[in-house]
């Protein structure tokens, strides 16, 4: 008979796995103790990339056919595991998981969470991002192929600028990069830098990426989500599995394998023999952090003004009518013409 659980090291502190031997993801055939030990194999660079930042949960505990369980508090804990205490637009706060050591990945990991999302500021100051974030979401009629013609456009932009961007796999059909930048800036500000970066994005590649924030504008076009920059907006993070039955997982890339991997490439089986031979290939994305004047600048210059935000969200300064074009109503001085 299986034991109910067992005990695995991560990091030095012992944690306890229960029902090791379920099976969490059936195309690849790995259980729940696939995925601690994942965790605790990319321990170096999942701590790198999300250490000290509010990060929800994505918790499926019967394995990744069974339904989410999307998680912003952070539920009962050892007293070992930090949280760090958030503010959603609502105005209420949360005290969300906020990891400092590897074995809170596994921690986590035996609850069945297979998705880290973390925040884009870090303690102590959770008002001002330390990351800009360029999400490259293919649409219906594209996919990776596009989004990578994207991610090298947005390359070349942040080039111009003197900037340097980490490129990850999404996990899916996505590309996610990140822009260390100094943590000066509010929320509203590194959303509106990442609104001036898309749309040059999209000038450069018209038939490629779009920013329209409503789907039925975008057409067969990789989308820039630029409001993964908005307060409570988070992306999956570097190294995280995805709730996909083969184990994929998002993972930090050279600009150089950005050429022609796939996203397949990287699972759950694969990632730990990569990161025992390379390491983390993002480890020197905090060796410099960046500034957003010049973007600021061009969004200012910009008389298009601001994009809807989510709809969650109270409504903002300078906000247009949130409301998608084929429903909306036209104004007064439209109606005469």
């Amino acid at each position: 008979m299986a034991s109910p659980y067992i005990e695995i090291d991560a990091g030095g502190r012992t944690v306890k796995v229960t029902n090791p031997d379920k099976v969490y993801f059936p195309a690849a055939g790995a259980t729940k103790r696939d995925l601690v030990e994942y965790y605790i194999s990319v321990g170096d660079g999942v701590l790198r990339a999300l250490g000290d930042r509010p990060t929800y949960l994505k918790r499926h505990p019967d394995g990744v056919e069974s339904e989410a369980i999307y998680q912003k508090r952070m539920p009962k804990h050892p007293d070992w595991i930090e949280t760090a205490t958030v503010r959603f637009p609502s105005g209420r706060t949360a005290d969300a998981f906020c990891p400092t050591e590897v074995a809170a990945f596994a921690w986590c990991a035996n609850l069945g969470t297979i998705d880290f999302h973390p925040w884009a500021a870090r303690r102590p100051d959770l008002e001002h991002p330390d990351e800009l974030r360029i999400d490259i979401d293919p649409q219906p009629g594209t996919g990776f192929e596009e989004a990578r013609k994207v991610a090298f456009t947005a390359r070349e932009v942040l080039g111009e600028l003197g900037v340097e961007g980490f490129p990850k796999t999404s996990g899916n059909r996505g590309i996610h990069i990140t822009i260390r930048v100094e943590p000066r800036w509010s929320f509203v500000d590194v959303r509106h830098a990442g609104i001036a970066l898309a749309r040059e994005v999209e000038r450069r590649r018209p038939d490629l990426a779009t920013t329209a924030w409503w789907k039925e504008e975008r057409g067969e076009r990789v989308f820039i989500d630029f409001n993964q920059n908005a307060l409570d907006r988070t992306v999956v993070g570097a190294y995280s599995v995805r709730a996909r039955p083969d184990a994929r997982v998002s993972a930090p890339v050279t600009w150089d394998e950005l050429e022609d991997c796939d996203p397949g490439d990287f699972d759950i089986r694969t990632m730990p023999e990569r990161f025992a031979k390379l390491g983390d290939v993002h480890r020197g994305i905090g060796d410099q952090v960046f500034a957003l004047d010049t973007l600021l600048e061009w969004y200012a210059a910009d008389d298009r003004g601001d994009m809807p935000y989510p709809p969650n969200y109270p409504k903002m300064p300078g906000e247009p009518k949130r409301v998608q074009p084929s429903k909306a109503r036209p104004s007064a001085g439209e109606a005469d013409a």
